[in-house]
Formats: structure tokens, sequence, C-alpha cells
């Protein structure tokens, strides 16, 4: 089974070298989505590293735990977390969205089969990770299941459909994350349609709410933890996060939802994020 980091700065030096393979990634793939890869990095960095049950020689061990990313535009943290944790080759790192490449532009099991589910049709991914949380329990699992779903998807009625039918079945064994970075692909959620406000809405659905800063490491693992441990109700950890984390230029910029850095805007990105790690 992998072995948690426990050391805080060990998993922000990792958390910084995913952020340099997403990146790296896009910039040779030419397109693909950085800002909301960027926001998700340290919330996955704590998944892979500290809190899932798993194992990279046994990628389908029956007890492990699951993490589904709903929205699968921000495959490349992903993808990064896999080559990190050693499920799959770095050789694989800049064949982002080339032909026959199993890096896909969206998690698709078809080409990548270590996937637990082929994402990236916002608002299904919920709906997914029920579906796994509730196999795990009729199996007797010590599963757990986490989902992350964007502050845009949320605008979909299936998010909230999912989230009724959580509840009234009691899928304890499931924690979804929001990554709440405020942007969607056309702009400030706020001003395409408001979600706010998001704790009370999802706290009259019946979940146990964690709100946090989705960039501070230790609130992440504390939430997680405490995640873990509630039972009788679907758990929803509210991740206050920052579109573009970590590229000062990315950083709040719409236009980062959907374009990729060019050559010269990647040697800025990643000349900010090795100065990030030499401070580390």
């Amino acid at each position: 089974m992998f072995q948690p980091i426990t050391d805080i700065r060990e998993l922000k030096r990792k958390a910084n070298a995913i952020r340099q393979d997403i990146i790296r990634m896009l910039g040779a793939a030419g397109s693909g989505h950085p800002g909301g890869s960027l926001s998700a990095t340290d919330i996955v960095t704590a998944l892979f590293f500290n809190v899932l049950r798993h194992d990279p020689e046994r990628p389908d061990w029956r007890e492990r735990d699951r993490f589904i990313l709903a929205k699968g535009h921000a495959a490349p943290v992903l993808y990064s977390a896999y080559m990190e944790s050693g499920y799959v080759s770095r050789d694989l790192l800049l064949t982002l969205r080339k032909l026959g490449s199993p890096f896909q532009g969206h998690p698709d099991k078809r080409f990548l089969p270590i996937l637990e589910a082929s994402t990236g049709s916002l608002g299904q991914g919920l709906s997914i990770a029920i579906g796994e949380a509730l196999a795990c329990r009729l199996d007797h699992l010590p599963s757990h299941v986490f989902v992350m779903i964007g502050d845009g998807e949320m605008q979909e009625g299936q998010v909230w459909e999912a989230a009724f039918f959580c509840n009234f079945h009691k899928v304890d064994n499931l924690t979804c994350i929001l990554d709440y970075n405020r942007i969607q692909l056309d702009g400030w959620v706020k001003e395409i349609m408001e979600i706010a406000p998001v704790p009370e809405k999802w706290r009259s659905f019946g979940w146990h709410i964690i709100e946090i800063d989705g960039h501070d490491m230790e609130q992440v693992l504390r939430a997680l933890k405490e995640a873990r441990e509630i039972y009788g109700k679907p758990k929803m950890i509210i991740a206050h996060t920052v579109k573009g984390k970590g590229v000062s230029f990315m950083e709040n910029v719409p236009k980062w939802h959907g374009v990729a850095p060019n050559a010269e805007e990647t040697v800025r990105a990643l000349a900010e994020l090795e100065a990030q790690a030499a401070a580390l």
C-alpha cells in the first residue's frame, strides 16, 4: 500500500512538482485547462500522497479508496498525480492531448484503464461516485470515495438530484470536494449563474459541511480526516481556491480556464514555480 507523506513541507514540495508537471504538459500540448488544474493541485496532492488508501502496484486492489475527478477538464492534475505516485511512466508527460496518448484531454478509461471513471461531461461525476460508494457498501469494502466537482459544474441539475439522493440513502462513505475558485469557462460564476450561498444549500440537503482554504495544506488534511470520521450522512468539503494558483499571471484571470501557455509563458510560469520550490 502507498506510504503516506506526513511532513507538510514535503507535501508542499510535491504540490509544486505537480504544478510544474501541469505547465509542462499544457505547454507541450498547446491546448488544455491550466486554471482549474492549478486550483485543484493542493487537494489532489493531499489525497494521493497522504489520505487515499491505494497501491500503485495493485491499481485494481478492491479495498482501495477511490478518487473521481468530476471536473474532467482539469485532467492534467490527475495525470500528474498518477505519474508522481508511480502508476504510469513519466515518459507520458509530454503526450497530453496527442493522438493515441493515454492522457486524453478529459480522463478516458478506454485509454487509461487505471482511472476510476471517464469524466468531463459536467454534472455526472457525483452520480458516478455515489454509484461506486454504494457498490463498495454492498460489497462490505472499507473503501471511501472522494469526488471533486467544479463550481461552474454545480449549475448542472444532475448535481442536485445526486445530492438529494445521497443524503436520502445515507451514503456516508462518500466525500464531495468543491473546487470553489469562482471562475468557469465564460467568466466569473457570480456573473453567469450565481451558486451562493453554497454551505447553506448543501446543508439544507442534509450534508455535513466543512469549509476550508483549499491551498492551506494543514486545513486540507484536517478536513479530509474529519470527512472520514463522520458517519450517517455524506460530506461536502467547500474548498476556497484560486484559479491558476501558483502562477502569478494566471491567478484569478478567467482567460486561463481553457488556454494553454505559449512557449514564453511556459518558461515564465516554470521559473516562478521553480523559485517557489527553492523557497520550500
